[in-house]
């Protein structure tokens, strides 16, 4: 199942590469969505090309009941974010993988953060996939409109977090 989104800030690359990757912000979308931030980790400094783990406790509430009979009350979800290296503009692009412990569903999505006069276009490209037979396309579907929420929830909360701090 296709994820895609693309949002305008009107902040710089660089601030937005700030926000998505500050400790706090990352608490205060997981608690948006009812999540407990478990593990953050932040491989390299950020003005380089890094990489961003974020693992979450998610509730299960708002899943199908299909999904919720595999992954029960709560879910541990990995986010993997391979960061490249600044453009000379400030652009990044940003491989996105997520992982869902104890459930057959992955997705994995590029996201470009694309320096357009003196703002932001964020743009994400992805697919929601699952690894079991016959059945894999029907919770894929089912998962689709959770992870890409939860990814789309991070776009719009950056405006509101930069906003706060200009």
């Amino acid at each position: 199942m296709a994820l895609k989104a693309s949002t305008t800030l009107p902040y710089a690359p660089n601030e937005v590469t700030e926000a998505f990757t500050d400790r706090g912000f990352i608490e205060q979308v997981s608690a948006k969505v009812g999540g407990e931030l478990t593990d953050f980790s932040v491989s390299g400094p950020t003005t380089e090309a890094f990489t961003l783990t974020v693992v979450r406790a998610m509730p299960t509430d708002r899943l199908p009941d299909l999904a919720r009979k595999v992954v029960g009350s709560t879910m541990k979800v990995t986010q993997t974010e391979q960061w490249s290296a600044p453009a000379p503009d400030g652009g990044r692009t940003v491989q996105i993988s997520i992982s869902v412990a104890g459930a057959p569903v992955d997705a994995r999505a590029t996201q470009q953060l694309v320096a357009q006069d003196g703002s932001t276009v964020v743009e994400l490209d992805g697919e929601v996939t699952s690894s079991i037979p016959f059945m894999g396309k029907k919770i894929a579907a089912a998962a689709e409109p959770y992870l890409g929420k939860a990814l789309n929830l991070q776009a719009s909360q950056a405006q509101v977090w930069l906003d706060a701090r200009s």
